[in-house]
């Protein structure tokens, strides 16, 4: 059983946290270029044994896909054409964001810090990724 990596896409900046070999704990890993991300994660997991790719699905309060999902859909589809040993999973990120801020503010972290894109994007990947775990978990997986 590999790790499971999650992913919080964005049109800029993509966000990525990483579960520890034994599906445990969730960390944040980095926060990458969108334009790099396919060249990023084809040189990770070529070094690190992850069984189960997590993708935050963007969905508005009312259920329905947001306008960022016409970005993440192929996305996903070149994600499940460039690793078929790879599981991708789709995952609900509604309120990862705000869940990241509230976070970073809970956590004492000062308010330069907390403007900084790339942490809260890291950090929405580690809730999106703490939350698949916890559901699995539930499930009995």
């Amino acid at each position: 059983m590999g790790r499971i990596l999650a992913i919080d896409y964005g049109l800029k900046r993509t966000g990525l946290a990483v579960s520890d070999p034994l599906r445990i704990i969730a960390g944040a890993l980095d926060t990458v270029a969108t334009h790099t991300l396919m060249d990023y994660l084809k040189q990770y997991l070529s070094k690190n044994d992850v069984s189960t790719i997590v993708v935050g699905q963007p969905k508005q309060s009312n259920g329905a896909m947001s306008e960022s999902w016409r970005a993440i859909e192929p996305f996903v589809g070149r994600l499940r054409k460039e690793f078929p040993q790879v599981e991708v999973v789709l995952y609900d990120e509604r309120f990862t964001s705000v869940l990241a801020h509230r976070t970073m503010l809970e956590s004492g972290i000062g308010r330069m810090a907390r403007r900084d894109k790339a942490l809260v994007d890291r950090i929405s990947a580690t809730i999106i990724l703490q939350d698949y775990m916890q559901s699995l978990e539930l499930r009995g997986l």
